[in-house]
């Protein structure tokens, strides 16, 4: 009897211990899945912006699209999966903008991508999604004005100078993409059939994506709406279309969106020109989601309803995406 009892109760050890891991292996699944979120603000102006990792650190090159070479990035980071939206911006605006005279005027409403948003007005909010969080500023605005150039940072900086590139301090964790990691977020895929590669579309395809106004079907993407530019018309942030190989939503369509520099050389002009790219939703065709176009024409100050911009996080703590399935 007592070896029987020792058996069923070995029995129920064994099943209880069996829950207990299967229980811990879900709360750290649990756990991990929610790492890429990341809160902002305080109160009633707090919001939620969710980061997709970007692994496969030194891959090759893109030597195929514009600019040439473009897509290879040395480390791991993140980038968000959706566009920047204009409730952010609105946060933004009553947690610290107004109170300091640095409010981002934009258009667009509550999930919507914010537009009309200028390169030096995307980089201030970059920089509070740093300060906020208790961290350092990306770009050096030495004035006070919203619309206002930054300046280099140089060796006078030490902490923050970055020789390869003087824009961006080195102690930032949220940034303006680059062009190679936009670049690479949006068209290389590691699981690419036949070995990683490039594919010339942003939702994993050498095949332009189909045409919707809103959604999350694979291979779609939100352009030839031919509307109103100023009417809200853009899809909310989450329902932008098809995702690229990583899993990022909106890359291509809905709206242009700002990088950090004019290419991906060393930044170096302040006040010269940045790149934009993705193509927008008045698009009439797809050409301008291809990893050969690229506009490198605008200034910083710039503003205009085909616009926004999306941030980058160099903290790779993230769980790695699932990329979609590869599409011909």
């Amino acid at each position: 009897m007592a070896r029987l009892l020792s058996r069923a109760t070995i029995t129920l050890m064994y099943r209880l211990l069996s829950v207990g891991i299967a229980m811990f292996a879900s709360t750290a699944y649990v756990l991990e899945s929610q790492a890429g979120i990341v809160t902002f603000g305080t109160g009633a102006n707090q919001f939620q912006m969710e980061f997709v990792t970007i692994g496969n650190p030194g891959n090759a090159a893109d030597t195929t699209g514009k600019p040439n070479p473009a897509g290879s990035v040395a480390y791991t980071y993140r980038i968000a999966k959706y566009e920047t939206q204009a409730d952010y911006i609105a946060k933004y605006n009553a947690t610290f903008g107004n109170a300091n005279n640095l409010a981002i005027t934009y258009g667009n409403l509550g999930k919507k991508p914010a537009n009309y948003v200028s390169w030096n007005e995307a980089a201030r909010f970059v920089n509070w999604l740093n300060t906020d969080s208790g961290g350092y500023a990306a770009y050096k605005f030495t004035t006070v004005g919203v619309q206002d150039n930054i300046a280099l940072w140089t060796t006078e900086d030490p902490l923050d100078y970055d020789p390869l590139n003087p824009f961006r301090s080195k102690r930032a964790t949220y940034v303006l993409p680059s062009t190679d990691e936009w670049y690479k977020a949006a068209y290389y895929d590691p699981n690419k059939l036949g070995g990683a590669g490039y594919w010339k579309y942003t939702t994993g395809s050498d095949t332009a994506p189909t045409a919707v106004s809103s959604g999350t079907t694979p291979g779609t993407a939100v352009f030839n709406l031919n509307v109103d530019y100023d009417n809200n018309t853009a899809a909310d942030a989450d329902l932008a279309g098809g995702l690229s190989p990583y899993g990022v939503m909106g890359l291509g369509g809905n709206l242009l969106e700002w990088q950090e520099g004019a290419g991906s050389g060393i930044n170096l002009a302040v006040g010269g020109h940045r790149a934009k790219r993705g193509g927008w939703y008045n698009d009439t065709n797809a050409s301008g989601m291809l990893s050969t176009s690229f506009d490198n024409n605008k200034p910083p100050t710039y503003e205009i309803w085909m616009t926004g911009f999306r941030v980058v996080s160099l903290s790779s703590s993230a769980p790695p995406a699932v990329p979609s399935p590869n599409q011909a």
